[in-house]
Order: structure tokens, then sequence, then C-alpha cells
């Protein structure tokens, strides 16, 4: 694990006691890929890109260990010379200055690309990680195997934190092989027919990987076994497409450059569009909401661009089971997630106390009270 002798990890724990004793609250990034995620940066720039490199990995154990500040593109081509990947498919944004996505950033966010609902959420990849909270203290939580878990399990706390709760310095991971073979269908179907042909897809022994409903087409995506990819192309017809465009389609997905987008502050009727995430059940019915939607996740995950008021969309997603929260453009001002009930506000502040008891980290990243 975090060597306590590295330059990089002493800068860090010294720049958090100063900021300790002097009650300055800091701003962690990597090479800030996703500063349009969440609440605005506040307070001077703690940056983990010093603290890259992977720290150990076990191909034959599906195990790797990475500092916080390692480019995933980095991580991934070292799995990919093994044979292996990240396979919940982590988005590798760029930042406005080119900067990469990083480790710590995308345990942080605790976003997953086109494959999560197949293969489960970077939470579900987490099996250990060490942190330095808001007393300048080094913790590490769980191990390098799933039966390590014991507790309160808060390594995969850490996932979808925003960093509010400390500085992720090291994660451990889960890994999986590279899968043999892929294939990407094509289906003209209405969002309805689509959601219907999703959910009775996914009760059968099918290799589906990922699917993405847009403007009455539906794309799937099948990976596994070269026989059971065969068998699944053989039951279910539509049009096959050319892994040459296919390839880049899912990329796109996953890294969000596909056009749709890029919609999001474009003056439509109504005012101007705001992207918003509905994160849903993936049985919810379909949403009325003005604009244009992106499907993902067989349902969960649904992308609205549309210039409707906040309370509109966050009313419709919880009608519909779920949660919204806003993307990219639209009013911030009254926080991007979906408000918490009193309980869960009070846990979020509770951990907020016992980990960063001044709350120097990422102040209103998260919610605007943390």
């Amino acid at each position: 694990m975090t060597d306590p002798h590295d330059p990089a990890l002493a800068e860090l724990v010294e720049r958090v006691r100063a900021a300790q004793a002097a009650g300055t609250p800091l701003s962690i990034a990597g090479h800030g890929s996703k500063a349009f995620h969440g609440g605005p940066a506040q307070g001077e720039l703690l940056a983990t890109t010093a603290l890259a490199g992977i720290s150990s990995y076990e191909p034959t154990e599906l195990v790797v260990t990475a500092r916080a500040g390692t480019p995933l593109a980095e991580l991934e081509a070292v799995l990919a010379e093994k044979g292996q990947c990240l396979p919940f498919e982590p988005p590798r944004f760029r930042g406005d200055a080119g900067g990469r996505g990083t480790v710590g950033g995308m345990v942080a966010s605790g976003l997953s690309g086109p494959s999560r609902a197949a293969v489960g959420s970077v939470r579900d990849h987490v099996l250990g990680a060490t942190l330095l909270n808001g007393r300048a203290e080094c913790l590490s939580f769980g191990g390098q195997v799933m039966k390590n878990v014991a507790g309160y399990d808060v390594a995969r706390l850490l996932a979808g934190s925003m960093g509010v709760l400390g500085v992720i310095l090291e994660v451990s991971l889960k890994v999986l092989p590279l899968q043999p073979a892929t294939a990407t269908l094509r289906f003209e179907l209405d969002e309805a027919a689509a959601l219907k042909q999703l959910h009775a897809w996914g009760g059968q022994p099918l290799p589906l990987n990922a699917s993405a409903w847009w403007a009455g087409t539906l794309l799937v995506r099948l990976r596994g076994a070269r026989a059971a990819v065969d068998a699944a192309l053989a039951k279910l017809g539509g049009e096959r497409i050319a892994d040459a465009l296919a390839t880049p389609f899912w990329d796109g997905l996953r890294d969000q450059t596909d056009e749709f987008f890029a919609k999001a502050g474009v003056a439509v009727a109504g005012g101007s569009a705001a992207l918003w995430r509905l994160s849903l059940p993936q049985t919810a019915a379909p949403v009325a909401l003005p604009g244009e939607q992106l499907i993902e996740w067989a349902g969960g995950q649904r992308w609205w661009c549309t210039a409707a008021p906040a309370a509109t969309v966050r009313a419709a997603a919880e009608q519909a089971g779920g949660h919204a929260t806003l993307w990219r453009g639209g009013d911030r001002a009254a926080g991007v997630f979906a408000p918490l009930s009193a309980p869960l506000a009070r846990v979020h502040r509770e951990m907020k106390r016992e980990f960063d008891p001044a709350g120097l980290f990422n102040r209103g990243r998260l919610y605007p009270d943390l």
C-alpha cells in the first residue's frame, strides 16, 4: 500500500495539516476532468497528480492497486497487456485544459459506463482504499480480496463521495478478463417497445452487455464467449453494426463525447437546455418531459436534455421511483444532486464530521452544506 515516506504523500499530509491549522478549505482534484460535475470547487487546489503509479498488480488474482493520480488511460493500458480490463467502463473525461480522468476521480465520482447494468458499478469493484482524512491521518480500509471486507465497508463508501470525506490516496480494484467476442445490433423501436424488449431479454440467458435507445433506435451490445455471442446474434435478429462504427459509438457514450451530450446549453423552445441524469428502476415507464432523451442501462439511466424547470424534472424522476442529477447547464444554485431526506442528510453530516471535522475538503461539491 501507500509508502508513508513517499515525497508526494508527505506533501499532501503537510498541506492538510497546514489547512487544518489555518482553517483553509481545500479543493481536491486530479487532472480536473470532472470539474463540471457536482457543485463548484471552493478553496485552495490540492492536486493528487504527483501521487501516480500502479502499486501492485496480480493478474492471476484479478486485482490491481493504483494510486489516486494515475490516469485511467495508463491503468487500462497495463491491464490490456494482460488481457484484462475495468469492466464497468469508467468515463475517461478530458478536462477543458486537456486533463485526463484519474483513478481517484473515478472512485470519488462513482461514475460507470455503458456496461454498468451488466457488470456492476465502480463501487462493486472497489476492494480497498487508503484515505487521508481531515486530521491528516492516513487510514486504510478493506484489502485486496473480497473476503477482507468486514465491519463498515468504508472503501466502497468513498465511491460517489465527491471527495468530501478526504483525499483518496490509493485504491485496490477487482478487474476482469477481456471478453473474446463483441457484437452490436440495431433495432428500430419506439421508447416503450424498446424498454419492453430489453426487459424481456433481461430474463433470458443472453450475453447482453450494454444498451442505448435514442430517437427511435435501440442499440444492443453483446459481449462474452464467442459461441454465446453467435447464438444471441442468431436469436435476436436486428441489423448488425460493423465494429468500426459500433466501437466509436460506445466509446462516445462512455466518455460523453457523443453529439447528444453537446446539447446542454443550446437554446431551445422554452429557454436554454440543461442536461439531466435520471436514475430510475429499469422497469419504470417512459418519463414525459419536453426535449430529447437518451436511455442506457436497460432503462436504469435516462439522460434528458430539456429546458423544463428543475422542480419539474425532479418531480418526474421521483414519480418514476428514482432521482435526478443536474449534469450540465441549468441553474445550479439550488444544488446539483437530488435533495436528501432529513435522516439521510443527518447521516451525511455525521460522516463528514467524523472524517473531516473542520470541513476542509471539497466544500459544496456533493451538497451545499457539506
